[in-house]
């Protein structure tokens, strides 16, 4: 029987998760379905008539309300002693929000006149409407340390991790946060250097043990020298930008762009509208919009915040966080389409035939404002027939259509034929404190793709746009896989029983035929993940040499300037082709193009091998407990010391280690990609399912180790070989290798079904 929460849990979640209160958000929160969602209905009709809560239908006529990450002005305390602040920032019709600041025991003091970055929360009060938390005080930005504490007589120290870090700071007695002797410690610097001109730290975040799931991306973020805190000079002249006006700008204030991103987003820097084309020549078609954030008309070039985007390249996500390119001024208010604000924008409408294909399309450089912000599952809800509060009015007159334009754009889609690969996102959901609760594959919903589709297009506008305004730019450049890269997953392929054509200029089309022969096969995996292997990685570069991919010959990245620097050079393009303004690309940027397309790909690089070192230390925290049960999974790699395997559910990767697979020297075949046991004649392959028991899961190196049992149902012999008194196997001749893998008597061979 499902159990329903009290009203205090209700009332506890709303004010933890105030950005999560449909009864929808709630019903997932609780884990209520069915029938149970009557009586959670009910409960919340009660709240509501007691006064505890406030039924607020949002719809896109409504501008009273602030953005959920705002710039507030401190008023003062009142006469009991509670800390008021004001909006820096108000487009409503009636008088300004009074905002309630809740502080916390490591928040810094914060007087009259202060200004500061706050995330909101809507509240029913008499005298306020909003509660905010401190993010941080504008105009304040002291450097921040990560360390292990030490309690010392004398108070504390902290022994940075970075090794680039080579002193200590001194935490003066107070100024712990109730810190314990060998936890991992975030601190800020809280004065001048102390005794041995060592700095004084005050500590506002405890990570408990360092090898804890807390402090996981953390360790990433230093490990792979990711720039986590902004400059003073980047953070203040971030801080003195002011909103956009309408001056110079086409005004799109009245078309209902919404943003659509997930529940979780950090910030919103894309939103889209469609209409049908009412031109009689163009019967059945669409007209899409596509506004994108216009982080151009703040960071210019050669300036601070320029310079500092320029450097980290991209925003680096973690599960538990985020390193942003630029700070949150700018990343989470001014650059970000929040709903009922005006915002900047660089817009692309473009006109789509009844068959999907752009026939037509321009840019203009707008002042938005966004009715909504929407989720992909509250969008894909709607469409569903289930629509809330939210969506119920933007139904027909804004969701329907979009839904409309995609459908168009999927019959183009499949005359194109970009590469459709079949690879689950995993997503790791951590719990407040740190520690994971589950390990999932992301669902692929329509809304999902219909965003994928729409951004995809804009992007292809900008890239033709600049090519026929003879603009340089940095295209998005994916090239075709080698020869040596294709002919192994043509191996793989015929093993599986399934073919990949040869002698003929490959396209894409070719590899999504064997993805299709593939489907619904014991071998999907394989063959989705060894075609993945096979592409090359994609890349920045003024020279244009198309998308492989995607199937496309001219592509860059427009979209996303809020977290990629390309994207803002792309911008920067746009703005100079069409003379927009004088915060267009310079001369010394394209000069440096070359440079900046080969450094932005290498922290693009960067990023992506800290996201994965922190999915798989997250993972082997998560396995860590279940060191000695049995899983399956597939092999997916060999290399000369062992395999690999991914496990089924949890798609953790686990190292099986030669030395465990018996006393028998292996031979290995890099280019067959086997490892054959001498004695044996057992042949490990990619693609082999098995069963193994996990031996090992290290949090603090993200290390799995198993145990082979089973390949293909069949248990794995022990050889009898004996090994060198260094504990490895005597090498055997190749030509004897070659005999006994011929006759292959004992094979574990691969089944299908």
């Amino acid at each position: 029987m499902t159990r329903i929460p009290t009203k205090p849990e209700i009332l506890d979640w709303i004010a933890a998760n105030p950005t999560l209160t449909s009864k929808r958000d709630i019903s997932k929160a609780f884990g209520i379905k069915g029938a149970a969602r009557i009586d959670l209905k009910r409960l919340l009709k009660e709240l509501e008539s007691e006064g505890h809560l406030e039924k607020r239908k949002k719809t896109y006529g409504d501008p009273d309300r602030l953005p959920p990450v705002s710039v507030l002005l401190v008023t003062g305390p009142d006469n009991n002693g509670d800390l008021f602040a004001k909006p820096m920032e108000w487009h409503g019709e009636g008088n300004e929000p009074s905002v309630l600041v809740i502080t916390r025991a490591s928040d810094p003091a914060l007087g009259e006149g202060d200004r500061i970055l706050a995330r909101l929360s809507e509240v029913k009060d008499e005298k306020h409407a909003y509660e905010g938390r401190l993010i941080r005080r504008i105009g304040t930005n002291p450097q921040r340390v990560l360390g292990v504490y030490r309690v010392r007589s004398e108070g504390g120290r902290i022994t940075p991790i970075d090794k680039g870090q080579g002193q200590e700071w001194i935490v003066v007695a107070g100024a712990s946060n109730g810190a314990k002797d060998g936890e991992l410690v975030e601190a800020e610097q809280a004065g001048p250097k102390g005794r041995m001109g060592l700095p004084l730290a005050r500590i506002v975040e405890r990570l408990g043990d360092p090898s804890a799931p807390k402090a996981v991306s953390l360790i990433a973020i230093h490990q792979h020298a990711i720039p986590d805190t902004f400059p003073d000079e980047v953070v203040a002249e971030a801080d003195a930008h002011q909103p956009m006006g309408l001056e110079g700008r086409v005004d799109l204030r009245d078309m209902p762009l919404v943003t659509i991103d997930p529940w979780d987003a950090r910030d919103h820097d894309d939103a889209c509208f469609a209409e049908a084309d009412t031109n009689p020549e163009n019967a059945g078609g669409h007209i899409l919009w596509v506004a994108i954030a216009d982080v151009a008309a703040y960071v210019t070039p050669g300036s601070e915040l320029d310079r500092e985007a320029r450097k980290r390249g991209n925003s680096t996500y973690f599960p538990d966080r985020v390193v942003p390119m630029l700070p949150d001024r700018l990343s989470g208010d001014l650059c970000s389409l929040h709903e009922g604000v005006p915002r900047a924008c660089i817009a692309v409408k473009m006109i789509l035939d009844a068959h999907g294909q752009k026939i037509a399309h321009e840019f203009v450089r707008g002042l938005m404002r966004s009715p909504a912000s929407l989720n992909y599952e509250e969008v894909q809800d709607a469409i569903d027939g289930t629509p809330n509060e939210r969506t119920s009015p933007l139904l027909e007159p804004v969701l329907q259509p979009l839904y409309a334009a995609y459908a168009a754009l999927l019959e183009a889609r499949q005359l194109r034929q970009p590469l459709e690969l079949n690879l689950p996102e995993r997503q790791i959901v951590l719990g407040d404190d740190g520690i994971v609760q589950s390990v999932n594959f992301k669902d692929r919903l329509d809304a999902h793709k219909l965003i994928e589709e729409f951004m995809v297009l804009a992007n292809v506008a900008a890239a033709e746009t600049l090519i026929a305004k003879k603009t340089p730019l940095l295209f998005r450049v994916h090239e075709e896989p080698s020869t040596d890269k294709l002919n192994a997953l043509r191996e793989t392929a015929t093993a599986a029983g399934l073919t990949l054509a040869k002698g003929q200029v490959l396209k894409t089309a070719h590899l999504n035929r064997l993805l299709s022969q593939a489907a619904g096969t014991d071998d999907e995996e394989l063959i989705n993940i060894t075609t993945l292997r096979s592409m090359t990685q994609a890349y920045y570069a003024p020279h244009n040499f198309g998308h492989f991919g995607l199937a496309l010959q001219s592509y860059a990245h427009f979209t996303s300037p809020i977290r990629r620097y390309a994207d803002l050079i792309v911008h920067r393009a746009l703005v100079a082709a069409h003379g927009w303004g004088d915060d267009g690309l310079k001369p010394a940027d394209i000069e440096d193009l070359e440079k900046t397309g080969t450094h932005i790909s290498d922290t693009e690089r960067r990023s992506m091998m800290a996201e994965r070192d922190t999915t798989d230390r997250y993972l082997a925290a998560f396995l860590s407990e279940r060191v000695g049960e049995e899983f399956t999974g597939r092999i997916n790699g060999i290399a000369k010391f062992g395999m690999f395997v991914k496990l089924d559910g949890s798609g953790a990767d686990g190292l099986v280690p030669i030395r465990s697979l018996g006393n028998e020297f292996f031979h290995f075949d890099r280019d067959a990609g086997t490892l054959v046991g001498a004695d044996t004649g057992v042949t490990y392959q990619i693609g082999q399912r098995v069963t193994a028991k996990l031996t090992e899961a290290a949090p603090e190196t993200g290390g799995v180790a198993l145990e082979l049992l089973t390949v293909e149902g069949v248990d794995v012999p022990r050889g009898s070989g004996r090994r060198s008194p260094a504990g490895r196997s005597p090498k055997r001749k190749a030509s004897n290798h070659k005999r006994k893998s011929d006759k292959l008597g004992r094979k574990v061979k691969r089944t299908r079904s």
